[in-house]
């Protein structure tokens, strides 16, 4: 596990709002809501043969209501490892029942390599995200 991520903690604009996004997606992946404190901040672990956390915050400051440029210094995209093609087609379709910004429905991407298979989506602050199948790459 050396080298491995332990948690990613992500900014949005109104956590209250953006949570039971997080709740739908990060669940479907098998995240389990850990904790939930007064400012609002949440955390959501997944546990089993590896350990991550992801937590959202609402922003702060001077930059809080500022849009998210995944071109500019900072976050571009967050991945994860679906179990099959079939999966990403199921978050596919979670994605749309929940009303998500679908950014690019699932299709296969071989120039990211053989069998690369995904999802692009966007958290309620544009933020982008993925969900990947790619045999070979280990996910389980």
């Amino acid at each position: 596990m050396r080298g491995g991520v332990h948690h990613v903690d992500l900014t949005v604009k109104d956590a209250a709002r953006s949570r039971p996004f997080y709740e739908a997606i990060l669940g479907f992946m098998g995240y389990q809501l850990g904790a939930v404190y007064p400012d609002g901040y949440c955390d959501f672990d997944l546990r089993g043969k590896r350990f991550c956390s992801i937590g959202i915050r609402g922003a702060s400051g001077v930059n809080a209501a500022r849009e998210h440029d995944r071109y500019t210094a900072g976050l571009h995209h967050i991945a994860w490892f679906a179990e099959s093609r079939a999966d990403v087609d199921a978050m596919h379709a979670l994605l749309q029942k929940i009303g998500a910004d679908v950014l690019d429905a699932p299709a296969d991407y071989p120039h990211y390599g053989e069998g690369y298979y995904a999802v692009f989506f966007a958290d309620p602050d544009g933020l982008k995200l993925e969900y990947v199948f790619k045999p070979g790459d280990g996910a389980a």
